[in-house]
């Protein structure tokens, strides 16, 4: 506002033949009132230094000058523009204006980033030979022989010399690893590079996302969105990697027994020697010892889903035939699941969701009305081992998807166009049943391999049937103390605190200088008790919290001490409390990263007790802590929903909880390559639907007329 009243005062005074002379501002630099307004705000002021024009101004007094003009030197001139300021473009002009702006923008940059993409492809082309001469050992050339079975010994190998990194780390302790699994993989991430000279063995030479299999089994996924070459792992700890099979372990020459196909099929055995071997080789399904299970499908593998995905749609193909009569049609349509748990019901979700949305796009309407999906679970409620109320809402979205569920009921036998069950009736009693089929999955929980089998039957301590057991640092039991290792689903912890009890109180009563079995402890000593089993036993840990309650509770006599059998029952309570560890992803991911970690510590360790001489005895536990399990919740894909149990807290919900579920296990995925691929499958899926799972391949139209050795032929092709 003060500026505005200046800039009249200094309009008005600019009429006067004084300012007119004081200024030199000639007439048509005076403005009239009405153009005063519209430069107002474009005045500028410049100097004449010339003596000259110095010398033509006058001097009147100051005090005649207005306020703003007072400070002014003299010799300034302030000169007013007289042109008009531009008129305002139409909205509409500026809209159109911008559009075209930000297409252009947008249009240089996307070509500069396709240019710039195909000048880095261009870069990944190659026209010079790559190959030089390289050293090789003659041990890895021609393996002498040893051994109890007088085989090949693999004590060098081929690619030992390729960098000079790799032959640094030759006489570094060799660490054995079976299998590509969650656990492998998560040790592989983590272990420092030459510390060990590394070997993975397997016969997979892939990573598999396990958890979203059942999305490939439809088309949701891809195969290839799922899978990650284990060499790139491997590479990063410049380890090596053997496509075979383990088949047995010599513990006294610590020597494991490996075998592998020839370009003829005949099996061809050798010894592969280690200072410490890591177990994890997985599973298999559980038959439960029902028979026929070669009529059912298994979802354990890349080539498990491949095989269902052909069969499903094989059938769908069928059905559409003339010659296929109402009643085969029906059966050729019934899938049927065999199993509740998360893999199971995450299956019947996703055939659902296929059948449900894409199949009416490409097959006839009558197949929608005679497709029915049946889960056949051994227990009250399906994802039993979820909240109740998560298991209530997935059996209500299932009877609203018009998903059978049938609890309570336990497989006979599968026919091959037939499933034969039991189930109990509202007054208890069992009724056999009839169930026709044209597809069966069978995901009933785990059992040992075969190889897991062998070592078993090897160690007079391996009681358990389902897995082979460890102690808490994830050591074989039966086996020198850190020598081998097993992690994942093929291994259980063994958390039998009250076998460890005489130890515990040995101890004790050795410190104290009494006999073992007529001590009493008081409620301090109870203390320390309870400090040793949770450092041994990490899982007993909430159930020791409360160490006063515990000390009242066992306390019968009320004498304020804990004698041998008041003590012995006390731990024998948690020890029947303790539940085995679950066989899931999540666990065998923090087995790996646990091993991963403690074996960083015992080569960081290594030249110490080298000099040190510290080579005997617990050093697991000297140097590293106890494997703790942490679960860090469940969750499952019920078909367009989606439940979760994390930590207590239960939620579900629908494609909000979805879209959640993607991006954990987004987020869990083992590289970025992996997790393009799946950002890229689910938008393909809501752009173009599951167009990709109707066209089967021609090795799976020719499967019935194809002898079986080309078939394994073919399928060694297809990617």
């Amino acid at each position: 506002m003060l500026r505005q009243r200046h800039f009249m005062g200094f309009a008005r005074f600019a009429t006067s033949p004084s300012a007119r002379n004081y200024l030199n501002i000639t007439p048509r630099h005076v403005l009239t009132a009405q153009q005063i307004p519209n430069a107002q705000k474009s005045y500028q002021v410049r100097a004449f230094h010339s003596p000259r024009r110095r010398a033509q101004t006058l001097n009147p007094p100051v005090q005649s000058l207005p306020l703003f003009l007072r400070s002014c030197p003299r010799g300034f001139i302030r000169t007013i523009n007289t042109k008009p300021l531009p008129q305002k473009k139409s909205r509409l002009y500026r809209f159109v204006y911008r559009s075209l702006a930000y297409t252009g923008f947008f249009i240089l940059v996307t070509g500069g980033l396709v240019v710039a993409f195909f000048i880095y492809d261009a870069s990944t082309y190659r026209d010079d030979l790559t190959f030089s001469d390289i050293p090789v050992s003659e041990l890895a050339l021609n393996p002498r022989r040893g051994g109890p079975k007088n085989l090949p010994i693999a004590e060098s190998l081929v690619d030992d010399e390729d960098s000079h990194e790799m032959s640094r780390q030759k006489d570094k302790p060799k660490l054995v690893i079976l299998g590509t699994g969650w656990g492998s993989v998560a040790m592989l991430k983590l272990l420092h590079a030459g510390d060990y000279h590394i070997t993975v063995v397997s016969p997979v030479n892939y990573f598999l996302f396990t958890p979203m299999l059942p999305s490939a089994t439809v088309g949701t996924l891809e195969f290839r969105s799922l899978i990650e070459p284990v060499r790139r792992i491997v590479n990063r700890v410049r380890g090596h990697f053997l496509k075979a099979e383990a088949e047995g372990i010599e513990l006294s020459e610590k020597l494991l027994e490996v075998s592998h196909l020839d370009s003829k099929g005949v099996k061809q055995h050798f010894y592969l020697p280690y200072d410490k071997l890591v177990i994890g080789v997985g599973s298999t399904s559980n038959p439960h010892g029902v028979k026929g299970l070669e009529n059912c499908h298994f979802l354990k593998t890349i080539e498990d889903a491949r095989e269902i995905k052909n069969k499903v749609l094989l059938n769908l193909e069928r059905a559409c035939l003339p010659t296929t009569k109402d009643e085969e049609r029906r059966r050729l349509l019934s899938f049927v699941v065999s199993g509740g748990g998360p893999t199971g019901v995450e299956f019947a979700a996703e055939l659902f969701d296929m059948l449900n949305e894409d199949l009416l796009k490409s097959f006839p309407r009558i197949l929608r009305n005679e497709i029915s999906v049946h889960v056949i679970q051994s227990r009250g409620h399906i994802l039993n081992t979820y909240d109740e109320a998560l298991s209530k809402f997935a059996e209500a979205r299932f009877a609203h998807d018009q998903v059978e569920v049938l609890t309570n009921s336990r497989v006979k036998e599968v026919q091959p166009d037939k499933i034969i069950f039991t189930q109990k009736d509202e007054s208890g009693a069992t009724v056999t049943k009839e169930l026709p089929m044209g597809f069966c999955l069978w995901s009933t929980g785990v059992a040992q391999t075969e190889f897991c089998k062998r070592i078993a039957d090897k160690l007079e301590v391996q009681t358990n049937r389902h897995a082979l057991e460890t102690d808490t640092h994830c050591r074989l039991n039966g086996t020198p103390l850190g020598d081998v290792y097993a992690i994942g689903d093929c291994a259980t912890v063994q958390n039998n605190v009250a076998d460890h009890l005489l130890t515990f109180l040995r101890t004790l009563a050795w410190e104290k200088g009494k006999d073992p079995e007529t001590m009493e402890i008081s409620f301090k000593e109870w203390r320390g008790v309870a400090q040793r089993v949770k450092a041994r036993f990490p899982q007993a840990a909430d159930h020791l919290r409360r160490l006063d309650k515990l000390f009242d509770e066992y306390d019968k006599d009320q004498s304020g001490t804990l004698d041998f059998g008041e003590l012995r029952e006390l731990l024998k309570q948690i020890d029947n409390r303790l539940t085995s560890l679950p066989a899931t992803a999540q666990r065998a991911h923090q087995q790996g990263q646990y091993l991963a970690r403690k074996f960083n510590k015992l080569a960081q360790a290594a030249p110490g007790m080298r000099a040190n001489q510290m080579d005997y005895g617990d050093i697991d536990a000297a140097v590293y802590k106890a494997f703790e399990y942490k679960h860090l919740g469940s969750l499952a894909y019920i078909g367009n929903a989606a439940v979760f149990d994390i930590n207590g807290l239960s939620f579900s919900g629908g494609l909000l909880a979805v879209y959640l579920w993607r991006s954990v296990y987004f987020a869990q995925s083992v590289s970025l390559r992996t997790r393009i691929l799946l950002a890229m499958d689910w938008s393909k899926r809501a752009l173009f639907g599951r167009g990709e799972f109707f066209s089967i391949s021609i090795l799976s139209l020719a499967s019935s007329f194809l002898s079986p050795s080309l078939m394994r032929l073919g399928e060694d092709c297809t990617c």
